[in-house]
């Protein structure tokens, strides 16, 4: 009799991740979140509190954290977005600790998070956005509270098993046993007051972008909001700089700055408007005192050598428009537009803007004549080793990226340096 070959059983699909693993990926989600968000806070913080400061994360002009810090996208209301981000996480791991206090809210808790981490991911598509391709910029901690944040996202929706709709109901009975347990009580309220008192303490961040320039008579000076420490780090800074020789013929301004500008780049438009209030104030109690100069330096390989991967591709033709438009005296107001348009910049929008904003009528015929002046600064900037914009330059002094506080500063000093000379 032929022995008959037993037949494996087929092996045993693989059990789906328990209730305690899936909170224990969520609370490792959050965990990474709040280091990610209270590392970008603290670089935010000492961005504001130091204008020389270069965080761990700020390897290039593409990998930059302070870009996005410093930019309209860093702060919300005047709070930093990265204070945000630790608070939420820290709410959510807040949340897995008490929840645990109860089965029924236990088996709430994926429900909350995913409701909580579906505003997030909304934020966080948002900023993502505006980081990838309006600044043009990655910050690696910002990318990595993305990552917590899809993560949360992603299982908790798993891991939830009740319709969202009755998520009211069931929120509501676990904050009434929530009001009946003292610790619990205690730790939210101690969690308000945390957050309360870390957007209280948080310095005002100096890179709002300002409305309108600041022409009051009398009106005190941006560097007035710095203490005494801070001017002195900054001159410290200032005097230990190297000078280069800049020919700067028709001026004379005792302080020249000249400032290398791409108007697709975001922080040279950033600069555009924290600046404005300070070049006012002294164009209207110093008169003569300044020559605040904008040299073009587009970063676009069609008129810029140096930047022959340029992807700026309206950026020539955005600098042409300029000045086309200052001889029918709307430079300013062409410029407010390219600022406040770059993203949707490229050489056809630019010459319909150069036509409805500037008045130009002959943007063509005159095209390649006023390129070859945008040339001519194009090539002073490679003379100085601009590698980037914003480059700013002040009496042949490569100057950091300053805060408007801290470029009123700078200027007093030099220009007190150069009074002291002629003496």
């Amino acid at each position: 009799m032929a022995r008959r070959t037993p037949v494996s059983s087929p092996p045993a699909a693989p059990a789906a991740p328990s209730g305690p693993l899936r909170l224990g990926w969520l609370a490792g989600f959050a965990a990474l979140g709040l280091a990610a968000a209270s590392s970008s806070t603290w670089v935010h913080y000492q961005i504001i509190k130091d204008p020389n400061y270069s965080g761990f994360c700020d390897i290039n002009s593409t990998f930059s954290c302070a870009q996005a810090y410093t930019s309209q996208y860093g702060a919300i209301a005047g709070v930093p977005v990265a204070l945000i981000g630790a608070l939420f996480f820290l709410f959510v791991l807040g949340l897995l600790a008490i929840g645990q206090q109860s089965p029924s809210s236990r088996q709430n808790l994926p429900g909350y998070i995913f409701a909580l981490s579906t505003v997030g991911l909304a934020a966080i598509l948002y900023f993502a956005y505006a980081s990838f391709f309006v600044l043009k910029a990655i910050c690696l901690l910002c990318v990595a509270t993305y990552v917590a944040v899809t993560g949360l996202f992603i299982v908790s929706g798993s891991a939830t098993k009740f319709p969202m709709s009755t998520l009211g109901r069931r929120a509501s009975r676990d904050f009434t046993l929530l009001t009946q347990a003292p610790l619990g009580m205690a730790a939210a309220a101690a969690f308000v007051a945390l957050a309360a008192g870390s957007i209280l303490w948080f310095p005002t961040s100096g890179m709002t972008v300002a409305s309108a320039p600041q022409t009051a008579a009398g009106a005190a000076p941006a560097s007035a909001s710095l203490t005494p420490n801070q001017i002195a780090e900054l001159e410290r800074f200032l005097e230990a700089q190297p000078r280069v020789q800049v020919n700067v013929p028709g001026t004379t301004a005792p302080v020249v700055v000249l400032k290398f500008n791409d108007y697709q780049c975001p922080a040279c438009g950033q600069t555009y408007q924290e600046y404005r209030g300070v070049l006012a104030r002294y164009a209207s109690e110093q008169p003569g005192v300044l020559d605040f100069q904008a040299r073009d330096y587009p970063l676009e390989g069609e008129c810029n050598s140096f930047a022959p991967g340029g992807s700026h591709s309206g950026a020539c033709e955005a600098a042409v428009a300029v000045r086309l438009a200052r001889e029918q005296g709307k430079a300013e107001a062409m410029e407010m537009w390219l600022y406040s348009n770059q993203p949707l910049l490229n050489p056809e929008s630019v010459r319909q803007a150069a036509r409805d904003v500037g008045g130009v009528t002959d943007f063509d015929a005159r095209y390649p004549a006023m390129l070859e002046l945008v040339k001519a600064d194009i090539a002073l900037g490679g003379q100085l080793d601009v590698r980037g914009t914003p480059t700013f330059f002040m009496n042949g002094l490569r100057l950091p990226g300053l805060r408007a506080e801290f470029f009123d500063a700078a200027i007093q000093w030099e220009l007190r340096r150069v009074r002291a000379a002629g003496e």
